[in-house]
């Protein structure tokens, strides 16, 4: 059965990991072509992706595989320990695969450690988002937004957070423990992980800032 890739399809992908799941049945229509390369998105050829499916549980099936359903990674370091294990157990109520990557205990340990992990884990697109907790926030997004494909924002409220997701598309969430309380902390990260990104507008914006550091990188 054949597959038909839409302009809303790009869309989709153009908020998440900018990558689309193909195989020698997909048809891509033109627009949808012109649309991808304009935002920077990627069709990636997988043979396997729709084989031995129905047409549509196969385009729900690489549909799940670019778009992981609420999977987040959380990671700390030891200034962020207590608020991140804290946080945990409220994000597996809200439904959420969460995965640990550490540390285990609140034992001194360097941020970059932590917040590299998470961003690779983003950049692969083995989780949907990514969030990292230090002392104030800003080293963990400093050395996040070094990992091609990661946008990650600290955010201090709510406010931040949903603007992060609606104007900037971040796919990755830092703050800081002594910054905030586990109140704020959970107002944020349920905002962050609830809000959708918005306009195309705010999409070639976005873009702007990849392709500069695809250039750079290149």
């Amino acid at each position: 059965m054949k597959r038909l890739i839409r302009e809303e399809d790009v869309k989709k992908a153009a908020g998440y990991i900018r990558r689309i799941f193909v195989d020698k049945n997909t048809i891509i229509t033109p627009a949808a072509r012109d649309l991808a390369k304009e935002l920077g998105v990627q069709f990636e050829y997988n043979p396997k992706a729709v084989e031995g499916a129905s047409s549509q549980n196969a385009e729900k099936r690489v549909l799940d595989e670019v778009f992981p359903v609420k999977v987040v990674a959380i990671a700390s370091d030891h200034g962020g320990f207590a608020m991140k294990q804290e946080l945990i157990p409220y994000l597996r109520e809200l439904g959420y695969i969460t995965h640990d990557l550490g540390p285990q205990t609140d034992k001194a340990c360097d941020y970059p450690d932590y917040a590299l992990q998470v961003a690779q884990m983003v950049a692969e697109g083995r989780v949907d988002r990514g969030i990292m907790i230090d002392s104030v926030g800003i080293g963990s997004a400093m050395a996040a937004n070094r990992v091609k494909g990661v946008l990650a924002a600290k955010c201090n409220n709510a406010y931040e957070a949903r603007s992060a997701r609606e104007h900037n598309y971040a796919n990755y969430l830092t703050f800081g423990a002594k910054m905030i309380g586990i109140e704020i902390a959970k107002d944020i990260v349920k905002t962050f992980l609830e809000t959708k990104g918005g306009a195309v507008r705010h999409q070639k914006r976005i873009k702007k800032i990849l392709d500069y550091e695809a250039k750079k990188r290149d």
